[in-house]
């Protein structure tokens, strides 16, 4: 939710001052980044060193204000070519040092010329640890950016941002995802069609598939059992997204449909979640979530450690010592996160169905999960041999 006005070239040499406002009534004082105006949303924070570009285009931060725990952001401008989808999707953008002058060779402009043209409002020059430490303290919670010359009181400020709504309940991925299907097609050699439901799909995630021979035809997040199908798939993918799980009734629905049908199937982030409800098991809201490129998680199949890139502040709520009884056949937790335990990956023991939490496509982020695209295409040889 945000409104916003474009200060002229003068204006933007010296920036305009800015107050960040949390729901509990901290305060920050800074200065106007990107965009003037005003912004609330969920305060969150990213301990990702790179990729901003990705984080900021990523659909499931919808809705939230993203704090940057790196000191320096923007240093290597924006390009044309590391978006995840046609804009920019965080509701604010915090930073400590934003460069004054971006140096990459690949950069079109700077990234605050970018926040400005698409309208998002952040503020700079604050003391991004502590708010950091403050969040991990008291959780994520709501807050607004006002940014210009004539701010409203304090008092007035608090008032508005408790006045937004809230992530817990948000029904967010029908807002973010495609409104027409559109078709992926695979590079080299086609092997497989995919039916990809789009809940916040990142351009990388589909990428990864058509890598591997695969045609996506990635379909709304309203998509029914019957637009499924309607494709011919060999498997099914449930993708990341913005918002409460426990609002995804309809493709919960789909999923249990699939899971019927005993079609392969892969979900990544929210697609974790929707599997995690379609086995019969609960979501809960984390303190804080986990968003970064350095998250440590164990392949519980394997032994291995990996260190993956997450973007999530919902998680399932799912026994993690023993094998679960569930309607489709036998579940376990196959990747858990070292941090806090909290369940990474779920797998279906007696058909081809497995989700995991975080992002495998890697955008940005490290590649030590990018082996589970692989093992999509596993699982769907197997059901056609």
């Amino acid at each position: 939710m945000t409104t916003s006005t474009q200060g002229n070239a003068s204006q933007r040499k010296k920036a305009s001052p800015a107050v960040l406002v949390l729901e509990d009534s901290r305060i920050f004082h800074g200065r106007a980044y990107g965009a003037v105006g005003e912004t609330f949303g969920e305060a969150v924070f990213s301990t990702g060193m790179t990729g901003y570009q990705e984080t900021l285009t990523d659909p499931s931060y919808h809705r939230q204000v993203v704090v940057m725990t790196a000191p320096h952001v923007g240093n290597t401008g924006v390009n044309d070519e590391d978006p995840e989808s046609q804009r920019i999707w965080v509701a604010g953008y915090v930073v400590r040092d934003p460069a004054r002058v971006p140096s990459n060779w690949r950069s079109r402009r700077s990234l605050d010329e970018e926040l400005r043209t698409q309208g998002v409002v952040g503020i700079s020059g604050i003391d991004t640890r502590a708010l950091t430490r403050h969040l991990r303290e008291r959780g994520a919670m709501r807050v607004g950016i006002f940014s210009g010359n004539a701010l409203p009181d304090e008092g007035t400020m608090l008032a508005e941002v408790r006045q937004a709504p809230e992530m817990k309940g948000a029904n967010l991925a029908a807002e973010v995802a495609t409104k027409e299907t559109y078709v992926v097609p695979a590079i080299g050699t086609k092997r497989f069609t995919v039916a990809a439901v789009d809940l916040g799909i990142k351009g990388m995630t589909p990428h990864r598939m058509a890598e591997r021979g695969i045609e996506v035809h990635v379909l709304p997040a309203t998509a029914t059992t019957e637009d499924v199908y309607a494709v011919d798939p060999d498997g099914v993918f449930f993708s990341n997204g913005p918002g409460d799980p426990a609002t995804a009734d309809g493709p919960v629905a789909v999923m249990r449909d699939v899971l019927a049908r005993r079609t392969p199937l892969f979900g990544i982030c929210f697609g974790n979640q929707i599997l995690g409800r379609a086995l019969g098991f609960g979501t809960y809201k984390l303190k804080y979530g986990h968003r970064g490129i350095n998250q440590p998680v164990q392949d519980r199949t394997t032994g291995k450690v990996e260190v993956t890139a997450h973007n999530h502040g919902f998680a399932v709520d799912a026994p993690l010592d023993k094998v679960s009884d569930t309607p489709y056949g036998r579940a376990e937790v196959s990747h858990v996160c070292l941090n806090d335990d909290v369940v990474e990956g779920l797998q279906l023991l007696d058909q081809p169905a497995f989700s995991v939490q975080y992002h495998p496509e890697a955008a940005a982020g490290p590649h030590d999960a990018a082996y589970l695209f692989d093992r999509f295409v596993s699982l769907m040889e197997g059901q056609r041999a």
